[in-house]
């Protein structure tokens, strides 16, 4: 294990309260605990930052969700575990994450107005910047 480069949550206080206000914002989101919880898995899977992966992981094991459904998250695509709307999240997910090769196709951003209303599509695109920001502070910084 490496240790913590800098405590940026200690060093930039204001910042952090900025991001620690946004995540308590999706809080009240009708996207509802679980999903955004399998949408910041899939990013950390993405990102490889352990820290948010054993923190989403324990979340949605502790929520009920089944071991076989979160081992088989980055295969996805092919598996049979997911909903319609949880595809249609994860691709949107994919999609943001790998925002500099994909620059966010209409392919991707189109399904979710079949299972999202704009406020609820607004609130996944805040979950997922909010968890790339997580993401490189965490690796980045070595947490």
């Amino acid at each position: 294990m490496t240790n913590l480069r800098l405590p940026y949550w200690t060093l930039s206080p204001d910042a952090y309260q900025g991001l620690s206000a946004t995540k308590k914002a999706l809080e009240k989101s009708t996207l509802g605990k679980e999903l955004i919880d399998l949408v910041w898995l899939r990013m950390s899977q993405i990102n490889g930052c352990s820290f948010c992966l054993e923190m989403h992981a324990k979340s949605l094991r502790a929520g009920g969700v089944p071991d076989a459904k979160l081992d088989s998250l980055a295969g996805w695509r092919v598996s049979e575990r997911f909903t319609e709307r949880e595809r249609a999240v994860l691709a949107w997910t994919e999609a943001l994450t790998h925002v500099d090769r994909t620059h966010a196709p209409d392919e991707d951003f189109e399904p979710l107005k079949a299972h999202f209303s704009d406020v609820d599509i607004a609130d996944l695109c805040f979950a997922i910047a909010l968890m790339s920001a997580f993401n490189r502070l965490a690796i980045g910084m070595r947490q």
